[in-house]
């Protein structure tokens, strides 16, 4: 079963970027899980999707999500907040998230985790063939 108690566990012990999964509040901590859930579901319906692999694209979506990266997803070049810091956003610095599909967010890590727990099958990556 899934919990945030548990997802907080797995991302302090394995996710080297944790800050945004930390600083979300509870109720946005259920929301990233379920939507993590519900997309890899979804993506390998018939493959058995590992609770690590559930928290880690939840992590994964905690950062593509967070207060920064939506201004810029959002056309925000720049801001400033008195007294702390200014920052302004390279143009196609982070790979919008808005209007994409969720599966297509899915980092290799994850797609790793869902491989092994289901003895190492091949999950679909990028087709490479000719155009015409």
């Amino acid at each position: 079963m899934l919990s945030i108690e548990a997802a907080t566990a797995y991302i302090d012990a394995n996710v080297v970027s944790n800050e945004d999964w930390n600083e979300a509040d509870a109720a946005k901590q259920q929301r990233l899980l379920n939507v993590a859930e519900r997309t890899l579901s979804d993506k390998y319906e018939s493959l058995t999707i590992p609770s690590d692999a559930v928290y880690e694209f939840a992590a994964f979506l905690a950062i593509a999500f967070n207060d920064t990266n939506k201004m810029q997803q959002q056309g925000v070049a720049g801001f400033s907040v008195t007294g702390v810091g200014s920052f302004t956003f390279k143009e196609n610095n982070v790979k919008s998230a808005i209007g994409q599909p969720l599966e297509e967010l899915l980092p290799d890590s994850v797609k790793r985790l869902i491989s092994k727990a289901n003895g190492n099958v091949r999950l679909a990556g990028r087709v490479v063939g000719w155009l015409v």
